[in-house]
């Protein structure tokens, strides 16, 4: 079982209720609030495993996972978001990433995820149901917004679809659904 567990959240209600969850099951759980913080932390403890943020203030949580895995190469970084993306969750993935969780999460989900091994991917299981066109749709939005470093004007475009209407789809929350 792990040890030392980094909560990097700039959220400080949660990532002080995250840290004293992870303890009462036994882990050393050590949280900061900023990037310089987690990368001087990682430094210093070496932690078995990272509880990152997607977003932490103005600054993007998935640049922290390649500094994080060079001081701490067998750490197991998730990454957790209050705004969940195929895009965003591919990027975390690709960059050495763990797993990817949307908020909020099971605690108990987290703990499992530090110990279990992510299946080859001749074996991962896919889902009998397709996502809604809703869904599809909300998901291609993100990750073309992704590919356009955030742009609306450039996302647009690419989309030809216009400038207001993208907006208001932006605006709405993801569906529920698969």
């Amino acid at each position: 079982m792990m040890q030392s567990i980094l909560v990097i959240d700039d959220d400080t209600t949660f990532n002080e209720v995250l840290s004293r969850a992870l303890s009462r099951r036994g882990f050393h759980a050590r949280g900061v609030h900023d990037a310089d913080s987690a990368l001087a932390e990682a430094q210093s403890s070496s932690p078995d495993a990272v509880v990152l943020d997607l977003n932490l203030g103005n600054k993007s949580g998935l640049t922290l996972i390649r500094p994080l895995l060079d001081l701490a190469p067998d750490c197991r970084i998730i990454v957790l978001t209050g705004y969940a993306s195929i895009a965003t969750a591919v990027e975390a993935i690709k960059l050495g990433a763990t797993q990817y969780f949307a908020k909020p999460v099971e605690v108990d989900s987290l703990v499992a995820a530090f110990g279990e091994a992510l299946p080859p991917s001749d074996e991962a299981e896919l889902p009998n149901d397709p996502m809604s066109v809703n869904r599809v749709e909300w998901e291609h939005i993100q990750r073309v917004l992704h590919d356009n470093a955030g742009n609306i004007s450039a996302t647009a475009r690419a989309l030809k679809m216009h400038r207001r209407t993208l907006q208001r789809k932006l605006t709405k929350r993801p569906t529920k659904e698969r």
